[in-house]
């Protein structure tokens, strides 16, 4: 008989492809939009509704607050805006609203935006005709609309060289969604197992990358000597090929192509045949067979509906405007690619932004007559076109002058070639030395900010310039136990609580009132670190059973689902995109705000099935402390860091770039008993230059912050031991790199043992192999701890890649069946008996080895999913300025407050670490100030502390006033904000803007990382206890925040660091005798 578990598993099979990556819109049906005209309005119409039309639109909308005009859009494509410049990540999610420059897409490929903006959008309509005497425009449909105003933004098309057999089938042009999607079919179709891109420039990259994509093998053909040739010189070029090539494609340079042969043998610019090779004009080439060709040699304007008109067009094409992107005709305008501005097609989103922004000013002024009060006439004069590109994984940047005449003599180059690392730069300074011009950088362009700033912006430049040159990279924990029914159990170490406390208070408080909340504020069990949470909710299940009740397993009072019911909704969904963040989960399946127990439930679901970088798109609120920091929060707030190590192996270079590092950012160092390497007493804002240097020997995130799998331990087997019978490394490494980053319900560890010998404890493991003569014999469902689980067989004598099959359905079954916080040996317990009786294992054995459910090509796809998008979280944040800035440590100040100043740090065998925090209602614990309201008579400013922008949305960031550490935290979900100090008084640790913040029965709240203690935000009166926190009035004055505060002599008198700071000799937490005799003049105030 199947229990609830599996039934719930079953229901969830409804849709095997839903598991794929969902867009970030949800699909709905949206009635076609209509407009009302006026006879008072003018009607603006936009020629194409790509992304610089688009945003025309949204500039000139948000101008003309008085509804002076209505716009329509002609839309040729079967969808409304979206973003063709992160085409290639189509293929992501294949699904159009992904790119979606609104929202989503519904069937008809509208979104809500037109109807909701009164935009009349012509889809699937081109317009054909423009008549600028009556100034009328026609579409293809054979509508007419009268304009007051025109925008041409039809863009470009794709230039196809005139290659004998471009008419061939097979062979096609990069530019649109439809473009993919026909690519895709004639991939399947026809079997293509090889294909080449015409052009090696941007577009040509991105393209590669498509083909790439595509799971065929892509060939790079570039007519110039060196890719990107308008970007990067020959030493980049170099360098980006090593990169390009390694990824298994294959680039061509020089290569004049001849034509596209087909299977037949025909050269000829008629015949039909589905091309088969490229013909080269080059001595000595031979053809190069390919089953598909994409072009994506450059754009050229789409100005055909100019033509015949009085609108001036360039002598290569593209319709000529001045500065105000005015056309030579009457109220018609251009805009973005079909826009020549001074003899210059500008090819790129930022410069048709540029324009889009300069033309609905100057629409909105002297076309509609809305009084903008600018003090300049807006103008285009050019645009800056440095890039910083990510292309096929490589780093690719040009900025400023990177290319400047060979005659020019005002030229000195400094390069770095580093062939071995793959990163080359080149910077251009003037002959004195005393200004940057311009550079190129590929492999690496962590500083491209830095750079591209001093040569555009200009900027003093080191005593030695060549300081800029090199490359930013060049320069324990407790397992639990099972629980125990012996009533003198302890369960809560923070409260010295156990097993029979907990019992007394659920029959004390009945089967009607014993709700966990309650449970844990009668016996006080995970009210601390909430480690025990899960034991204590099981306890009460248990108890409840046996008092004839039973417990929810709800997650909180947001989900009235428990976390495999709330997985199987979300993974079963019609419409994935519906349900892919938190805010769509919530509204579709909850209600409130969410808290710190469904946030990171849900956001490990996110994970476990969309795999987003875990910072980005909203998802960083739903991270606890450890996750949002990418490191485990320690004693007095410092982070550890730990690097993975796969299979326990290293190199030299890496253990001395470990030594290094540790020795400049004094870390405690240990080797613990999984293989690792942990580093202790990091500051947050030092935790990515840390791992900038550890990521330049290779060195990736170990995961240790995360619920995901750990480690991968194991022996040295055959490679070196007398004993061993397989090559136990090379298989730990193998299983580490395939499962790293793969989140999950709770922490994962493996091990690979080289013999029977069994030394890296493999059967203790959640999942473990052990070798022999023939294979490995696969064991599942281990756990340490005080009570140790032996994990049980699944499989004897299986290979490595039967290994790897079995172990990706095992764990994919477990990550959506499994409960919050649920190890494998608690989750493979309960599921029901094999057909045979032979208990849970002969179950796995069925559903993994049998596929008795019909569900292993599911969990074989969706694993591979998680393994084909796994990304190093600290390299991404590393290179990314956007996401290392959420590292820093005040949003206000660059200043910093050191470790240091915050907990005192003692010796210990030649290394530091913070002193031990002093027991519950010891001094330094529950601080509380020294009156209710301690500034009600001072004498109080506004304080602006920050733009809007600067505070991310739905989690606390911390701001530095004098040198006291307040917490401001942007709750947008409810539209509200809050600022408090940022020191828990429960241990005197200034943690509380990295907490979850959400609500509880209404009360919005923030929950402390180290321990979860509850506080209201509002009062900052604990929730859960009878601590409190020193609030503060703030508010938003056009896009500003400002907090009302004393001044900073009074906060710091009572808030400031030096006196709150944990150390061995206690001092009065009022600091120094001048802050006392300020303060107690504050307090005898009549004011």
């Amino acid at each position: 008989m199947k229990t609830a578990c599996l039934a719930l598993f079953l229901s969830g099979f409804t849709d095997v492809d839903s598991f794929r990556a969902a867009s970030p819109f949800a699909r709905h049906s949206t009635p076609k939009n209509s407009v009302q005209l006026s006879a008072e309005k003018k009607r603006v119409v936009v020629i194409g509704n790509g992304m610089v039309g688009q945003r025309f639109m949204e500039n000139l909308i948000d101008l003309d607050e008085d509804k002076k005009c209505t716009i329509s859009t002609f839309c040729e494509e079967p969808r409304a805006a979206y973003n063709r410049v992160k085409l290639t990540s189509y293929f992501e999610t294949l699904d159009p609203s992904a790119l979606s420059m609104t929202s989503e897409f519904d069937d008809e490929g509208r979104t809500p935006w037109y109807e909701e903006n009164n935009v009349e959008l012509l889809l699937n309509d081109k317009a054909v005709s423009i008549d600028t005497e009556s100034k009328i425009i026609k579409g293809a449909s054979g509508k007419e609309l009268e304009y007051d105003v025109a925008v041409f933004a039809t863009g470009s098309y794709p230039f196809v060289p005139p290659i004998p057999g471009k008419q061939r089938p097979g062979v096609f042009v990069y530019r649109t969604i439809e473009d993919l999607e026909n690519m895709l079919a004639y991939v399947k179709e026809n079997n293509v197992k090889s294909a080449a891109v015409i052009g090696g420039g941007l577009l040509g990259l991105e393209a590669a990358k498509a083909v790439a994509d595509m799971k065929v093998e892509s060939h790079i053909i570039e007519f110039a000597p060196i890719l990107m040739c308008r970007q990067i010189d020959q030493g980049g070029h170099d360098v980006l090929v090593g990169k390009i090539e390694e990824m298994g494609l294959q680039v061509h340079c020089g290569a004049r192509t001849e034509s596209f042969v087909g299977e037949d043998g025909s050269t000829d610019a008629d015949n039909m045949s589905p091309v088969s090779a490229l013909r080269f004009s080059n001595e000595d080439w031979d053809d190069l067979p390919v089953q598909m060709v994409v072009v994506s040699a450059g754009i050229k304007p789409r100005d055909d509906l100019a033509k015949d008109t009085d609108i001036a067009l360039g002598e290569r094409g593209g319709i000529v405007v001045d500065e105000q992107m005015k056309t030579s005709a009457d109220g018609i305008y251009a805009i973005g690619e079909i826009a020549l501005y001074n003899n210059f097609i500008y090819g790129l989103i930022l410069p048709g932004y540029d324009m889009a922004g300069v033309c609905a000013k100057i629409v909105a002024e002297e076309e509609l007559d809305i009084k903008l009060g600018l003090e300049e006439k807006p103008a285009f004069t050019g645009a800056d076109l440095s890039t910083k590109l990510k292309l096929l994984g490589c780093d690719v940047a040009s900025f400023g002058e990177n290319q400047p005449s060979p005659d020019d003599p005002d030229v000195s180059n400094l390069v770095w070639n580093d062939p071995l690392g793959g990163i080359y730069r080149k910077l251009i300074f003037n002959k004195a030395g005393d200004k940057l011009r311009g550079g190129v950088l590929v492999g690496d362009a962590g500083d491209y900010s830095q750079l591209h700033a001093l040569a555009v912006k200009g900027g003093e430049l080191p005593e030695n310039p060549g300081m800029l040159l090199a490359p930013p990279s060049a320069r324990g924990e407790v397992e639990e136990a099972e629980l125990s029914t012996d009533p003198n159990t302890q369960v809560c170490s923070c409260n010295d609580v156990s097993r029979g406390q907990i019992t007394d208070a659920i029959k004390e408080l009945g089967v009607e009132k014993a709700t966990l909340k309650e449970v844990k504020a009668c016996s006080r069990a995970g009210t601390g670190c909430g480690g025990c949470e899960g034991d204590v909710k099981k306890i009460l299940s248990q108890e409840l059973e046996s008092l004839g009740g039973s417990l929810s397993n709800n997650l909180c009072e947001h989900f009235d689902y428990s976390r495999p019911e709330l997985m199987a909704l979300i993974r079963t969904d019609s419409d994935p995109s519906s349900v892919d963040s938190f805010d769509k989960i919530l509204s579709k399946h909850g209600h409130g705000d969410g808290c710190e127990i469904c946030k990171p439930a849900v956001g490990s679901i996110l994970s476990s099935i969309y795999n987003g970088q875990i910072l980005d798109e909203g998802r960083m609120e739903l991270q606890e402390t450890n996750d949002r920091s990418l490191a485990n929060m320690q004693r007095g707030g410092s982070y550890s860091v730990v690097p993975r190590v796969p299979g326990g192996e290293l190199s030299p270079d890496q253990l001395i770039q470990m030594g290094k590092t540790a020795k400049k950012f004094n870390l405690y160092s240990k080797v613990t008993g999984a293989c690792r390497i942990d580093f202790f007493g990091a500051a947050k804002y030092q935790l990515p230059d840390i791992w900038e240097e550890l990521g330049s020997v290779g060195l990736e995130s170990g995961h240790a912050y995360g619920k995901s799998l750990r480690t991968v331990k194991s022996c040295v087997g055959s490679t070196w031991c007398r004993y061993g019978v397989q090559d136990s490394v090379s298989f730990a490494v193998r299983v580490e790199n395939r499962y790293k980053g793969v989140r999950s319900p709770h922490k994962m560890k493996s091990a690979v043992s080289g013999c029977v010998r069994e030394c890296a404890e493999a059967q203790g493991k959640d999942f473990g192999m052990i070798a022999t003569e023939h294979g490995y014999n696969l064991y599942v469902g281990g756990n340490g701890g005080v009570n140790p689980v032996h994990a049980q067989l699944l499989a004897t004598d299986i290979d490595e890649d039967t290994v790897i099959k079995y172990v990706d359905r095992y764990l994919m079954y477990y990550i959506l069946t499994a409960d919050r916080l649920e190890r494998t040996a608690p989750w493979q317990a309960k599921l029901p008996s094999g057909k045979n009786g032979g208990g849970p294992i002969e179950h796995l054995k069925e559903v993994i080895i049998e596929d008795s459910l019909g569900i292993c090509d599911e969990l074989d796809e969706r694993m591979q999913y998680l393994v084909d998008s796994y990304h190093d979280e600290w390299a991404e944040v590393v290179k990314d300025p956007a996401r290392r800035a959420k590292f820093k440590q005040f949003v206000n100040t660059d200043k910093v407050q050191t470790r240091e100043e915050m907990i005192e740090f003692v010796d210990m065998r030649g290394q530091e670490r913070p002193i031990n925090w002093p027991a519950d209602g010891e001094a330094q614990t529950n601080w509380k100030p020294p009156e209710t309201d301690v500034f009600a008579r001072s004498e109080k400013t506004w304080v602006t502390v920050g733009k809007t922008s600067d505070f991310e949305a739905n989690v606390g960031s911390a701001i530095l006033y004098g040198e006291s550490q307040l917490a401001v935290f942007n709750n947008e979900r409810e539209g509200e904000w809050y600022c408090t100090q940022n020191m828990c008084p429960h241990k005197q640790a200034f943690v509380l803007a990295q907490g979850i913040i959400g609500g509880l029965d209404g009360i919005a709240k923030v929950a402390c990382p180290l321990h979860k203690k509850q506080f209201g935000l509002a009062d900052g009166q604990q929730l859960d206890g009878d601590l409190s926190l020193i609030t503060f009035p703030i508010k938003i004055e056009g896009g500003d925040v400002l907090v009302e505060l004393p001044s900073e002599v009074e906060v710091d008198a009572i808030l400031g660091s030096s006196g709150l700071r944990v150390q061995s000799s206690c001092m009065d937490i009022t600091g120094t005798s001048l802050e006392k005799d300020i303060l107690q003049g504050v307090k005898n105030s009549t004011v």
